[in-house]
């Protein structure tokens, strides 16, 4: 019987699994056990993995039934909008990944661009194609691609009230970070007036003397004429305003934040940039891979013969994209991710034959370990760190000399002094937190620092064994360039789609058959 005799007579009847989107926890430790067959001859095998294992990757069964037809449909319960119940990075990264593979992508394709669980990508495709429209493909192998419209983006905005509102909320937390970062510096300038106006205002009360009173308040003058100098940071309208700078935009009141809390975490986004490297790398690899190969992107140990057989760091690699350890026929383990092997994209089909210097020659543009940058102390230039440090000097000399003052003070008058009395505690905590906090901050700067060099010297020591690999390496490097299988699903093998009517399609078998028929007869 001709082959497309039999397409025209199967019904497809498509069963998708409802996605789990339960996190799993990786075991600590789960030495790998082969479970070789005692009377075949060697072969790729499986690996059993001890105290917990590996789900096996879902693939979609198309099934033949003859006179009927279930299509698969995307659910809309109750009309509410799906995406938005998916966190939103795992949209954003998800549409990102639809955006790069062109509209027409399979979940290994979001999972690997992405670097999301194959579960997470799943749900979010899942998702995306019932809110836009998108429609579902199946080639004849039973592989499921997702398709979406060019304006998929648009429709989901215009649905997603969530969508609209985060924009502003995410400008709403920006504004109030920085007014929180401005108040710090504006409290510093406020403390030093209150603290040195209150001090004269003492000093000028339980004096009688006329001529020490004129002394005084030309100290006073002259005392209090920096920090009621420095308002024009905060004068916006006057000619004299001042707007010091450095090379990252950060003005002096700025820097007052910075110079004690610091400027926030250099590495924040790591773990996602992390992911992205790892599910990249195994999908440009056929999804085949060695543990030598992905050691350069996790925290791993220095190499070191104690190291060189523990592979125990590729558990959470294995979980989150659903892979599972092969032996080859010379012994060697291996990592298989079959969700990662079928792509509806020929983008990153390079060959992948070389290992070694010529592998990374070819390569020179993708990065060959993960690399975590430093903590800095702060970004404020050494100048603003300067006048940061010397005016909170000024702060806490003058709280500890209005501190002096007012334990002298038998009787406290009403007016500036009762006020500045009242708020002394608070103005204590301040100065001395001012200090104290830079200080603790410094020594663990030292230890993090120390602890990212470590890290990122041992991930550089393992990307080094790839580029000059020693034999053993080499084959076993090799040897996963040989099991690799990367298939590209073409629209030539989508044998169903979800967005034509069944009978469509039937319509279209038969026509394909007649004409195949026609050019048999001629």
């Amino acid at each position: 019987m001709p082959p497309m005799a039999v397409a025209a007579s199967l019904s497809l009847h498509l069963r998708l699994r409802p996605a789990p989107y339960a996190r799993r926890t990786p075991p600590r430790h789960a030495p790998f056990l082969i479970s070789p067959s005692p009377s075949t001859p060697p072969s790729p095998q499986h690996l059993r993995v001890a105290h917990g294992s590996f789900p096996r990757p879902w693939r979609p069964s198309v099934r033949a039934r003859a006179g009927t037809v279930e299509a698969p449909s995307l659910a809309r319960p109750g009309g509410a909008v799906e995406t938005d119940r998916l966190p939103s990075d795992v949209r954003d990264r998800a549409m990102d990944a639809v955006d790069h593979f062109g509209g027409r992508v399979t979940i290994g394709d979001v999972a690997s661009r992405a670097g999301l669980q194959v579960d997470q990508a799943e749900r979010a495709l899942q998702a995306l194609a019932a809110d836009t429209g998108g429609f579902l493909e199946v080639s004849g192998e039973g592989e499921v691609l997702y398709v979406f419209p060019k304006d998929y983006r648009a429709k989901l905005a215009g649905k997603s009230f969530r969508m609209r509102v985060e924009p502003l909320v995410n400008k709403a937390k920006e504004v109030g970070a920085y007014v929180v970062r401005v108040s710090f510096g504006t409290a510093l300038v406020a403390s030093i007036v209150l603290v040195y106006t209150t001090i004269i205002a003492i000093i000028s009360s339980s004096s009688s003397d006329e001529d020490n009173r004129g002394r005084r308040r030309r100290s006073y003058g002259s005392t209090i004429f920096l920090p009621t100098d420095l308002f024009w940071y905060l004068d916006a309208g006057s000619s004299r305003r001042r707007r010091v700078e450095n090379e990252n935009g950060m003005n002096f009141i700025e820097s007052v934040f910075s110079f004690v809390f610091g400027d926030g975490d250099p590495n924040d986004g790591l773990e996602e940039r992390r992911w992205k490297m790892i599910g990249q790398y195994i999908s440009s690899n056929g999804g085949v891979v060695t543990a030598e190969e992905l050691a350069p992107y996790l925290d791993v140990p220095a190499p070191s013969e104690l190291s060189k057989d523990d592979e125990s760091f590729i558990l959470p690699v294995l979980l989150r994209f659903q892979g599972h350890p092969e032996v080859d026929e010379q012994g060697n383990i291996l990592y298989r991710f079959p969700s990662l092997q079928r792509t509806a994209s020929s983008k990153g089909g390079g060959s992948r034959e070389y290992v070694g210097t010529k592998w990374s020659a070819m390569f020179s543009g993708v990065e060959k370990f993960m690399e975590e940058k430093p903590w800095e102390f702060s970004k404020a230039n050494a100048s603003e760190r300067a006048m940061v440090a010397g005016l909170g000097g000024l702060n806490l000399f003058g709280v500890i000399i209005l501190g002096n003052l007012l334990k002298q003070m038998t009787v406290t008058p009403g007016g500036l002094i009762s006020f500045a009395a009242q708020l002394f505690p608070l103005l204590q905590i301040y100065a001395g937190s001012f200090f104290a906090i830079p200080l603790f901050r410094w020594f663990l700067l030292r230890k993090t620092n120390d602890d990212i060099s470590r890290r990122n010297k041992a991930r550089e020591e393992r990307a080094q064994e790839l580029v000059l690999p020693e034999p053993s390496l080499r084959r076993k490097l090799l040897s996963a360039r040989d099991m690799a299988q990367r298939k590209v699903i073409t629209p030539e093998e989508i044998v169903y789609t979800t967005e034509k009517d069944v009978l469509d399609q039937e319509y279209e078998v038969k026509e394909w058959e007649r004409r195949f028929k026609k050019l048999e007869s001629d």
